[in-house]
């Protein structure tokens, strides 16, 4: 079988979908991994400050870096495991029309894998933010404490 201009333009047709997918799990790859750069930042001046004095609350903060780091990680991992599997449906529009195969069902599947993924990683993602929102609460209060008691 010989795959002609026209079949192409064609599989680029049906791969437009998850290429801008594939684009917008990239960006939030690129926001994920940033926000883990930040917990692990926080977390070493944390544990610098613990070395040097112990002051209140912060092994609590330690803890809930710790918390974020985990679920940040798993956010990641599903992120880029959604990726992987949208590059998978990619590639199998190409070979399945290049060597005319059917794998319609290997592309949904492939597909509904991947946007599980990416609502996993969502969850993930939510999780993290509850978790840093309840951290930012618990020291608001806390300033706010040492404020009317001077």
């Amino acid at each position: 079988m010989s795959l002609q201009l026209g079949d192409v333009s064609h599989i680029i047709q049906l791969a437009i979908a998850p290429v801008f997918l594939l684009t917008g799990v990239g960006t939030k790859l690129a926001v994920l991994t940033s926000r883990l750069a930040r917990i692990i930042d926080r977390a070493r001046v944390v544990e610098n400050l613990l070395q040097t004095n112990a002051t209140v609350g912060l092994e609590e903060e330690l803890v809930e870096l710790f918390q974020r780091s985990h679920l940040i990680n798993r956010a990641i991992t599903l992120s880029t495991t959604c990726g992987l599997l949208i590059c998978l449906v990619i590639a199998a529009l190409f070979v399945g029309d290049a060597v005319g195969l059917n794998l319609d069902k290997l592309i949904a599947g492939l597909f509904v894998g991947g946007i599980l993924s990416l609502i996993g990683s969502f969850v993930y993602f939510m999780s993290e933010i509850i978790v840093a929102t309840r951290t930012l609460d618990r020291q608001h209060q806390r300033d706010r404490i040492r404020h009317l008691q001077r």
